[in-house]
């Protein structure tokens, strides 16, 4: 018996071969490609192959109709929504924006989708990039639905969170709705303790480029490594200057064929930048001082899982641990960790408040590890303190959020913006029942508010 080939759906073959052309970044011409079509041709005589220009027509149609899926799907939600942007300048000096929704869709299901992608022409003042994005959130439905934005710490950036904030229906009022960025925060405050640079750190700037330097360098550099029985596939790496996680990459690397490079120093009189014992304790202190940076800033940039209830811990991590180094005795660190905590005091003198509350929403810290957190950084007097005002805010933001997920009456509007409960007494916010209303009340603030 014959096997027949299947009859094949010319629609459904054109839509399977314009997302192929998208997801795997191919040119519209793939489908004129000669061998190609042959290929096609091949597996099936009656296929019918398009023009580039056609394929281009399909992929613009796909586009609009998934466009149009997503707006149904923002505007089917019943949570707020959380953005993040950011601005490029290509290398023709023209500006770009990108805009960046994160949500939890009616499956409790963390989302996250490009919104756009789109050139911003001038001026790039703060009011003409309020109208801007208020004109892109608009066209996706969702402008009474925003919770924060999170920028860089740009100063545009600031005068541009202030401008459009009054544009939109913010809960509290917009006092949450600016979010900075923690990460760009950290990449400033290591970047300024960098500028203090160690002579061990120099040496070792050098032994990399002296090892990378030639051929016969590096195959002298491997034959140490293969003799002090390392695993050569990790190989050095060089540090530039923009990027201050390349400086702790090669710290890690260099120490790893520490051995290595002592014994390259026995059989390469050329080589003069190893750096000493002394040295080499340096060099080790300093990238275990960075590794908590590093770490940070990996846990803060994650995007599939929810980053806000990591900001306080982890920013509690850093403040204690720049403290402990503002009172080593070594004057290196002393200087280092002097310049990074002059640049933390600028942004996190403060903890955040709303960071703190989904500390107080997740199950491994609550409420009691925010209360010891700020006695231990402000001290009994002045952490209380800080932990009343916290409290007051705390409330305040819990009745907003159970007024908006009630129905609509002059007493809600009220709770809106009061700090108390309906019935005018204080909330217990250590207690349990306030932590189970709280929960299902925050779960979209806890899960939507991205940091990174």
């Amino acid at each position: 018996m014959m096997n027949r080939i299947p009859a094949i759906d010319c629609d459904v073959f054109r839509e399977m071969l314009s997302i192929a052309v998208v997801k795997h970044d191919l040119p519209f011409q793939y489908d004129e490609y000669s061998r190609i079509r042959k290929c096609f041709s091949y597996i099936n005589p009656e296929v019918k192959l398009v023009s580039r220009n056609t394929l281009k027509a399909d992929v613009l149609i796909m586009f609009k109709r998934e466009k149009e899926k997503l707006r149904d799907e923002l505007n089917a939600i019943r949570g707020r929504i959380s953005l993040t942007s950011d601005g490029w300048t290509s290398i023709t000096t023209d500006g770009y924006m990108s805009l960046t929704a994160h949500f939890v869709d009616n499956q409790w299901v963390l989302q996250k989708r490009i919104l756009n992608f789109c050139f911003l022409p001038p001026p790039h003042t703060s009011a003409h990039m309020s109208d801007h994005v208020y004109d892109l959130l608009k066209y996706w439905g969702i402008q009474k639905k925003i919770m924060c934005i999170t920028l860089d710490n740009a100063s545009s950036n600031y005068a541009f969170a202030d401008v459009i904030k009054n544009e939109l229906d913010l809960i509290c009022g917009g006092d949450y709705f600016h979010v900075r960025c923690c990460a760009h925060i950290l990449n400033l405050i290591v970047k300024d303790g960098l500028k203090e640079i160690n002579e061990a750190i120099v040496k070792v700037r050098e032994t990399v480029k002296y090892c990378k330097g030639s051929q016969s360098r590096r195959q002298r550099f491997l034959t140490c490594v293969a003799h002090v029985e390392l695993d050569s596939s990790r190989g050095l790496r060089q540090d530039v200057p923009t990027r201050w996680n390349s400086t702790y990459l090669m710290l890690e690397n260099v120490l790893y064929y520490k051995k290595a490079f002592l014994h390259f120093q026995k059989v390469d009189a050329n080589y003069i930048h190893c750096p000493s014992n002394e040295e080499w304790g340096r060099i080790e202190k300093i990238f275990r001082f960075l590794k908590v940076f590093y770490d940070v800033t990996n846990v803060f940039s994650g995007t599939n899982y929810p980053t806000t209830n990591v900001y306080f811990p982890n920013v509690l991590k850093i403040r204690l641990l720049l403290k402990e180094e503002l009172e080593s005795s070594d004057n290196f660190m002393q200087k280092m960790a002097t310049k990074m905590h002059q640049k933390f005091d600028k942004y996190w003198t403060h903890f955040s408040i709303i960071m703190a509350v989904a500390v107080v929403l997740d199950p491994q810290f609550k409420y009691q590890f925010v209360e010891w957190a700020l006695k231990k950084v402000y001290g009994e007097v002045e952490g209380t303190q800080e932990l009343v005002k916290f409290k007051e805010r705390l409330e305040y933001l819990y009745g907003a959020y159970v007024s908006e997920s009630s129905t609509p009456s002059p007493s809600s509007r009220r709770r809106r913006s009061s700090p108390t409960q309906p019935g005018g007494g204080h909330v217990d916010v250590a207690s349990d029942s306030f932590m189970m209303v709280t929960y299902y009340h925050f779960k979209f603030l806890a899960l939507t508010l991205f940091n990174s």
